[in-house]
């Protein structure tokens, strides 16, 4: 697997921001998180005037074996149907995106139908589908690989349009299920915990879906690296965002992370590299069961919790406007030292 040079910000410009930051015109600390955000974006611009230019979401699809053993009420034509809506215009993360200035590119990881050309949807599949890992790994190494191959190269064209902000979505019937495994295996939380409803699952449609995880889990036998592990419970879609979520950490690049599955995604990034977190910004803490105990794990702030659960990038993309509240803060408010006004605290 490729190895990815991501380097902590420097951080000798840390005490330059704090004081620029209390020294605006308002009680220090008035601006909460806003105030959070603007130092970690200016660091890893290293400047007191960052900037967000050409925001994209990038949207990964892929579908998956395991859902042949019933985890989810979707059914598996729902990824490319899904997809090809999302070509057309009018779906969730299409007004979203329009609404708050994203470029949407739609990547065609492993779906299982062959799309024709001229839908804007950008060929980058590795198989139609993964294979089921219940009964065998979802993935060889090789195809691990090369997902994370093609996630970096679709960071890189978008990082060429001058793009400096970059979240990630993803569309795969099935895919909270190799998501939870990916949680449990990586964080050591009870299978039970890492596991929610999906797409609409009943109690009884849960409790079936923990037992064909938690089965799944005990019939593991690859190796014990960390990359051996995430290829044979992974997705298309999952791995070429970790490769994704690593490229744009190497180029400066912020990363906003959506919810349950992209969270599992970032994570398993950090396993390979954890200088990663200095660039993720938690746009939204998702309502699927789990989410909040994997943001506990990694220590992180949501900015959102609106009770969704739709994924697509959709959390991430809601949040951008509070992170662009956080650099017109830092950018273009006074400071004490601008304007006539006492300042009444150290």
């Amino acid at each position: 697997m490729r190895t990815f040079n991501i380097t902590a910000p420097d951080r000798a410009i840390l005490s330059k921001i704090s004081h620029h930051i209390d020294n605006l015109t308002k009680p220090k600390g008035s601006l909460g998180m806003l105030e959070d955000l603007a130092l970690q974006i200016s660091l890893v611009q290293q400047t007191l005037t960052p900037e967000l230019r050409n925001p994209h979401n990038i949207l990964f699809a892929a579908d998956h074996g395991i859902l042949d053993e019933g985890v989810s009420v979707s059914p598996r034509e729902v990824t490319w149907q899904q997809l090809a809506h999302f070509s057309r215009g009018g779906a969730g993360i299409n007004f979203l995106c329009e609404q708050n200035g994203f470029k949407l590119v739609l990547v065609d990881a492993g779906v299982d139908f062959d799309i024709p050309e001229g839908h804007g949807i950008i060929d980058r599949k590795i198989a139609r589908g993964t294979a089921n890992f219940l009964k065998g790994p979802a993935m060889t190494l090789d195809q691990w690989d090369e997902c994370i191959e093609r996630g970096a190269q679709t960071v890189d064209e978008v990082y060429r349009t001058g793009c400096n902000i970059v979240s990630f979505g993803e569309m795969g019937s099935g895919n909270t299920s190799p998501s939870s495994v990916w949680m449990h295996l990586l964080t050591g939380i009870p299978m039970e915990n890492c596991i929610g409803a999906g797409a609409g699952l009943d109690n009884s449609g849960v409790r079936h879906k923990l037992d064909v995880l938690k089965r799944a889990v005990a019939a593991y036998s690859g190796g014990s690296s960390d990359r051996e592990r995430l290829a044979w419970f992974g997705g298309f879609e999952l791995a070429m965002a970790v490769g994704g979520m690593l490229r744009a950490a190497e180029l400066g690049m912020l990363i906003i992370v959506d919810g349950f599955i992209m969270t599992n995604c970032i994570l398993a990034a950090s396993r390979f590299n954890p200088e990663i977190l200095n660039y993720a910004i938690f746009g939204h803490q998702g309502d699927e069961a789990g989410h909040r105990y994997l943001l506990e794990h990694l220590g992180a702030r949501p900015l959102l919790h609106l009770s969704m659960r739709l994924g697509e990038g959709s959390g991430a993309v809601c949040s951008y406007p509070i992170i662009q509240s956080a650099v017109n803060m830092i950018r273009n408010m006074d400071t004490f030292d601008d304007v006539d006004v006492t300042k009444y605290f150290d």
